[in-house]
């Protein structure tokens, strides 16, 4: 018996067979036929546990089927853990953006986006929108984005100005919460309201991501209970200091994984 695994999932052949009768019984229409991770026209014998994905140009594969593929390479067990998490992102700029698309692509079952801001030129230098977005509301651009990556993907949108009475909210029902905002004003306002209303959710803020410093004074460290702080605490945005890509990008991919960590179970008292 030969296991070949086909787009994911392992199916049992009684004998070898060739790459291209595997195309004809399981999509006769696809354009695309990778072998062991590599594309090739020729209708090789196949060997027990190799790997075939067949693929057609433009086709949205079905929901489990694209699962398994977006997430093949991931650490076994992630993805079955983090599918029924809920996390908030507090502002979708070169943080938060950022943030929203390392998840959806983790596999995080539910994102609780909230910014009341538009798509401006400026924001292009660091933040995950595009050209022909510039003008519409983040959240919608960002829904746009994440469903172009995954279009199974459930996010909750909330273009609102943040404040201490809707914080709890919008983001009460939530797992772990990610403050992402430019202002030390609004990231007191919602350490603060979460601290009084939903004590218990875990909130993953930032402090010190401008500039183009050295990437490993990035740090991710437990300030208190629930709270983690992402950043080298001392370089905000000033005169002549300005949010670049790379810098809030290393950031953004800190708060990330600490959500990540979060939801494993995995995020102890240590700096990370």
């Amino acid at each position: 018996m030969y296991k070949i695994k086909i787009n994911e999932r392992f199916v049992e052949f009684p004998d070898a067979p060739k790459l291209m009768e595997v195309r004809a019984k399981f999509k006769p229409d696809a354009d695309l036929v990778i072998h062991n991770g590599f594309p090739t026209p020729d209708n090789l014998l196949l060997a027990d546990g190799d790997s075939v994905v067949l693929i057609r140009k433009g086709e949205k594969p079905p929901k489990d089927e694209l699962e398994a593929l977006i997430t093949a390479r991931h650490t076994p067990g992630v993805t079955e853990k983090v599918k029924s998490a809920r996390v908030g992102i507090a502002g979708l700029g070169g943080l938060g953006s950022s943030v929203a698309i390392a998840l959806a692509r983790v596999g995080v079952g539910e994102l609780v986006l909230a910014d009341f801001d538009v798509v401006e030129p400026s924001n292009l230098n660091r933040q995950q929108y595009f050209v022909d977005q510039i003008g519409k509301p983040k959240v919608e651009a960002m829904d746009e984005n994440l469903r172009r990556i995954n279009p199974y993907v459930r996010n909750v949108l909330h273009r609102v100005v943040l404040d201490a009475k809707n914080i709890p909210e919008i983001f009460g029902g939530v797992d772990v919460l990610v403050e992402a905002f430019d202002t030390a004003e609004m990231k007191a306002v919602l350490t603060n309201a979460m601290a009084g209303s939903c004590p218990g959710v875990p909130v993953v803020v930032s402090s010190g991501v401008a500039g183009h410093g050295p990437s490993n004074t990035i740090t991710t460290s437990k300030f208190s209970n629930n709270y983690y702080v992402v950043g080298d605490r001392v370089t905000e945005a000033a005169a002549g200091v300005g949010l670049m890509a790379p810098r809030v990008g290393v950031a953004a991919h800190h708060q990330a994984n600490c959500v990540l960590r979060l939801l494993l179970g995995e995020c102890g008292s240590e700096s990370n």
